[in-house]
């Protein structure tokens, strides 16, 4: 593989992953979870998403709700600084520098909690 390949490659690598945050979420059943203030929902499994704003820097509200539409759940999401956003042009250090700080969020109780053990069943899970 000659240089200008290898550095296209990391190129897009660096593009894929600046553009994005991902996690994976464990809930209760029948629940969906919409994340800082956006209307799109999610059910378990991976979760890929845009970047959040500074405002986020406290935590990523999130919102747990019923198949009914009724809130089951809300709170903060723990957030952490994307040190990709400093090398990723020409604002995603102004306008998206926070992303989930965690592999996996169980949502299941009164609290998120961290559910790293369970993720290989979660991606296996995944349709």
């Amino acid at each position: 593989m000659t240089l200008k390949h290898l550095a296209a490659a990391l190129a897009l690598a660096v593009a894929a992953t600046g553009c994005s945050t991902s996690t994976y979420f464990k809930l209760p059943e029948n629940s969906k979870v919409s994340v800082y203030k956006r209307t799109e929902q999610f059910s378990s499994g991976s979760v890929k998403t845009t970047p959040f704003f500074w405002t986020s820097a406290g935590g990523i509200p999130y919102k747990l709700s019923a198949a009914d539409g009724s809130v089951l759940q809300e709170g903060k999401l723990r957030a952490k600084f994307r040190v990709v956003s400093i090398f990723w042009p020409p604002f995603s250090l102004i306008y998206w520098p926070m992303g989930f700080r965690q592999a996996c969020y169980d949502l299941t109780g009164p609290q998120p909690q961290d559910c790293t053990a369970n993720l290989v069943q979660l991606r296996k899970d995944q349709p």
